[in-house]
């Protein structure tokens, strides 16, 4: 028995640990959590981040005052920057995007233009 709840509190904590804050969405609360990240240097983030636009990469987050190499390195392996959750997803195909050939019709699976029985099987 003590070793599934072992087992359960590894995976749990494991699946936690793998949750890094993403610094282009990140509120003040997520930053404050960070290890030495007070609402200072999290409202800091927050202002580079308007100031600057959304983080490029980890690295960037140096460029915040008062957060130099050593706190970075402690912070490092608990960031990441993805792009913020307003940018719109890529068309999938059939979309109706300007330019871009339209679905066929359903049940033409070809393309080919359709026969008109009446005029003898001719397009």
């Amino acid at each position: 028995m003590q070793r599934i709840l072992l087992a359960l509190a590894l995976a749990l904590c494991s699946g936690a640990a793998l949750a890094a804050i993403n610094l282009n969405t990140a509120t003040k609360d997520e930053l404050v959590a960070l290890p030495g990240i007070g609402p200072a240097k999290a409202q800091a983030i927050l202002d580079y981040r308007s100031a600057h636009g959304p983080f490029k990469s980890v690295e960037e987050v140096k460029d915040v005052k008062g957060i130099g190499a050593k706190r970075f390195e402690k912070l490092k392996a608990e960031l990441t920057v993805a792009a913020p959750a307003t940018a719109k997803a890529a068309p999938r195909p059939g979309d109706n995007v300007a330019g871009a050939p339209q679905r066929a019709a359903k049940g033409d699976v070809t393309g080919a233009p359709k026969r008109d029985a009446a005029a003898g099987g001719k397009p």
